[in-house]
């Protein structure tokens, strides 16, 4: 269909292309989408290129045209198709885990196992697997990619069975680079084509990913961000992606950042900015003259932390600076052609002649306001000048951890000739797609090193220091420019290609440095160039984390503590007794520069990227089986058949009520999908630690819980086992860690037990919360877990966007208070009983009621926001979740 004749023929070079012209729309009735932002522009040519009169109609278009008056907040929602899907391993296990369970499910229903196929192409990059074992020496890489292997080569074989058991479905093996780094690096292409019986139709290059930082793209201007595992899922078999046409917020950047300030600082700052302005599930559309002086890094730096923003996506559209990264980056000469006539055909293209687009809301930031910065000790929007860093954890040390500070306690440790003390840093690490992806912070970083050299300084001997880039582009350009030898010199040897520290695989710290942090009660910190530093994340023995660019991090490894100024106080002595302080050693951005001209080239690029799914001899090793069928593995501890299908019938059962439930959890604000589903260490007494052992895996070989989710026995419970997780059914006072009280008996358990007990008692549960529950990663687990658990419902103050949907994705109903109203303002203690009526005939963001008898009989009346958004949402909700709707709909 082509409601509005837009379907146009585009000629670059010698190839002609088949295009859906936005200018030709507004001709022929779209009147004024030439104002729309970039990215609802990106959203318009989806719906004109798939328009079938059902999912996407005629009205649905005209939506978008009507966006210019309600500017996102009249609540359309949209069927949206993005091009392609990006996973990596943590997630892509258990996706590849339910497409096979869900063949098996085909087969029992009557239908063709090879309906269960990505339509859509899929790149699944093993990244989030190697650990830091191994650190400050040559031989670490090597040895950190050994223990890899053996304690990965279960979940490889089963991803490599996957590789030849589905189409369009490519595997990026390990030691090839952080999925987004990839995907910025090349696997996105800006403009993206498809042939069909000899047409070749181009279109913007959009993308969904099982990360949250999928967002990084957006640089590139490519529409992407991060959904559940389950939502991948879904798109990967052809159902669009049901969402509500959004607000945009515009953020207008002039002016350019200040000798010394760098892309960190910048994207700290903007942060801030934007978690204060709220703008969870929102667009952001950077825009103004300021963009002429980013690099394509900055910008991707910028978009990569949209999750930490709130917003669905940080976008910036194409201009000159998007086809030099494109040349750059070793991008084929006619797809950087067709990028640069497409954009501009499309009113696509972005110059500082260019007209603003309409907006929602505005923000803007003059780029040289910016100052050096960091993030923490718990928030990512936590920004201090660098200047307060070390009077900011003073205050921390007295308000989040209630202790004080007393800088001359130190403690001696165990067989070393170094003590420790409150803010000592024992971790610091380059890690993280969000800054080693961009040249100027990592030559910057190694530039620092090689002046701290010549100086002589080293780093503090308590510090686990590593270096773990985003690609092997990186590494080769430190290489190639002398520089990572320098960087050798202070300890930030090469560990791993892959996330590490960023996502809790930081490995353990050596056992007498744990042993005098735990048993003298010390508040070590971490820093690390990433983009979370939750609690409990980085290091079961860290509890401060902060954020910062490459070149701090290595200033703090010299350092080696937060309580000092750096910006006041020197690092260290020099080789001539002298004082050195941090301005001593930090490079110019001229050198910069000059460095990156000279070594970060396009036959670099070309290079790296030629043979990039054939992997090293390690992978091309690994032993798959074959087949369209998975032979599951009964004693496997790695992969199991998850239960989501057992018994499914080809027509849902009734939507039950919830009548009686009991409280699982009283949680604060901010509970993170860390905190609901950790991807970290996995502790022997937990009731996951008691399963592996009970399976006859040794302590040593438990891995962590996100190289785990191929198995649903541990992950569920794991649900909530978070060690710095608060459960104030327990008291302010009580302890932390997956903890509960079960009713009516009163007895302290594990939440996992307590949740087995009701199963076994017949009765349902449901969580109360605060603000923001489920914020950081787009985690399925968090909701896979709890819906494992017997959990019905969700009612918090406010939900972050993903979670929100991977709930309703698992059939588990989300609610929000009204405004003003919480647990803690209702006075509930968690031995109260709810009821919540009306599910049967719910319609999407129905007011509703919820009962709650109290522990002395009274009953409160609490009016209630279910968030089952849409009616495709409902649909899902209705079959018990998105993969049984699916499963149902290609059965039929």
């Amino acid at each position: 269909m082509d409601s509005f004749n837009c379907r146009r023929t585009l000629s670059v070079g010698d190839a002609e292309y088949t295009y859906y012209s936005l200018v030709e729309a507004e001709k022929n009735g779209l009147t004024g989408v030439s104002q729309l932002p970039y990215s609802m522009k990106v959203l318009l040519e989806n719906l004109l290129r798939n328009e079938d009169g059902r999912s996407v109609t005629r009205e649905s278009i005209e939506a978008v045209a009507g966006w210019l008056t309600d500017r996102g907040t009249a609540g359309v929602e949209i069927a949206y198709r993005p091009a392609r899907v990006l996973m990596q391993d943590f997630t892509g296990v258990p996706a590849v885990v339910d497409l096979a369970a869900m063949r098996d499910a085909m087969a029992a229903l009557g239908g063709d196992p090879q309906k269960i196929n990505p339509l859509v192409p899929v790149d699944l990059v093993i990244d989030h697997s190697v650990i830091v074992d191994e650190f400050g020496n040559p031989q670490a890489f090597a040895r950190n990619v050994e223990l890899e292997y053996q304690r990965n080569q279960e979940r490889y074989k089963f991803l490599k069975w996957g590789q030849q058991a589905f189409r369009n479905f490519r595997v990026v093996p390990p030691g090839t680079g952080i999925c987004h780094q990839v995907n910025l690096e090349y696997l996105s292409q800006t403009v993206w084509t498809r042939t069909e019986d000899s047409e070749t139709t181009a279109y913007p290059d959009t993308c969904v990913g099982t990360d949250s930082h999928t967002t990084m793209v957006n640089g590139l201007g490519v529409l992407a961000w991060g959904v559940g595992g389950i939502e991948a899922e879904a798109a990967m078999l052809g159902q669009p992606v049901s969402m509500l046409l959004p607000e945009v917020i515009g953020f207008r950047l002039t002016g350019k950042l200040k000798e010394g300030v760098t892309a960190t600082d910048l994207v700290l700052t903007v942060t801030q900015m934007l978690r204060k302005k709220g703008v969870v599930g929102k667009f952001v559309e950077f825009y103004g003259s300021g963009l002429s002086n980013m690099t394509l890094a900055d910008r991707a730096t910028i978009g990569n932390m949209a999750p930490e923003y709130g917003a669905t996506c940080g976008f910036f559209p194409v201009d000159a600076e998007t086809i030099r990264y494109l040349n750059t980056s070793g991008r084929p000469e006619n797809r950087i052609a067709l990028v640069e006539a497409y954009s501009q055909a499309q009113g696509m293209w972005r110059d500082n002649g260019s007209a603003d687009p309409v907006f929602t809301d505005l923000l803007e930031l003059d780029l040289a306001d910016v100052v050096p910065s960091m993030a923490g000790p718990k928030r990512p929007e936590g920004r201090i000048p660098l200047e307060g860093v070390a009077a900011g954890f003073k205050r921390a040390m007295e308000s989040d951890y209630k202790k004080a500070l007393a800088p001359q306690t130190r403690y001696d440790v165990e067989g070393e000739d170094f003590d420790l003390g409150h803010g000592d840093v024992v971790i610091a690490a380059i890690t993280s797609c969000t800054n080693t992806s961009n040249p100027s912070v990592l030559i910057g970083a190694g530039l620092l090193a090689r002046n701290a050299n010549r100086l002589g300084l080293k780093q503090k001997p308590w510090v686990k220091t590593s270096l773990a880039p985003g690609s092997q582009v990186v590494a080769e350009y430190l290489a190639k420019s002398g520089l990572q030898t320098e960087l050798d010199q202070v300890g930030f040897n090469l560990v791993g290609f892959g996330c590490t520290t960023c996502i809790g695989n930081s490995g353990p710290l050596p056992a007498p440095i744990s042993k005098t942090i735990n048993d003298k009660g010390l508040i070590a910190s971490a820093v690390l160039s990433g983009n979370r530093n939750f609690e409990g994340r980085v290091s079961p023995d860290v509890q401060a984390n902060y954020l910062a660019s490459p070149p701090l991090v290595v200033a703090y490894a010299l350092a080696g503590s937060v309580t000092k100024d750096l910006t006041t106080e020197p690092l260290g002595e020099g080789a001539d007794g002298k004082p050195v302080f941090l301005k001593d050693i930090w490079p110019t951005s001229e050198e910069i520069d000059r460095f990156i001209s000279e070594n970060v080239t396009r036959e670099l690029f070309t290079r790296k990227y030629a043979d990039v799914f054939k992997g090293d001899e390690n992978w091309r090793n690994v032993q798959a089986p074959e087949g369209q069928t998975y032979a599951w593995d009964d004693d496997s501890t790695y992969v199991q058949n998850p239960p989501y299908f057992v018994g499914l019938q080809p027509t849902p059962r009734a939507i039950g009520e919830i009548r009686g439930a009991r409280v699982l959890g009283l949680f604060g604000d901010k509970i993170t999908t860390d905190h609901i589903s950790p991807a970290g260490s996995i502790k022997a007494a937990s009731p996951a630690g008691k399963y592996l052992i009970d399976h006859g895996v040794g302590i040593a070989d438990f891995n962590q819980y996100g190289t785990r989710r191929g198995n649903h026995e541990v992950m569920m419970r794991g649900t909530f086992a978070n060690i710095r997780i608060r459960n104030h059914m327990l008291g302010e006072n009580g302890r932390e860690g997956g903890y509960t009280i079960h009713y009516p008996s009163k007895e302290e358990v594990s939440i996992y037990d307590a949740a087995m007990e009701y199963r076994k008692e017949g009765v349902p549960l449901v969580i109360f919360a605060g603000i923001e529950y489920g914020n950081g990663s787009s985690r399925d687990w968090a909701a896979k877990g709890t819906n494992l658990l017997g959990v019905r419902a969700v009612i918090a103050q406010s939900f972050e966007r993903i979670h929100r949907s991977n709930l309703v994705g698992m059939g588990v109903v989300p609610f929000t208070f009204e405004e003003g109203t919480s647990w803690a303002s209702l006075g509930l203690k968690g031995d109260e009983l709810v009821t919540i009526e009306g599910l049967e005939t719910v319609r999407p963001r129905q007011k509703m009621i919820a009962k709650v008898t109290m522990a002395d009989g009274t009953v409160k009346d609490v009016p209630l926001l279910c968030r089952i958004d849409t009616l495709d949402e409902l649909d899902y909700f209705k079959n018990g979740g998105i993969l049984q709707y699916v499963l149902r709909d290609l059965a039929a």
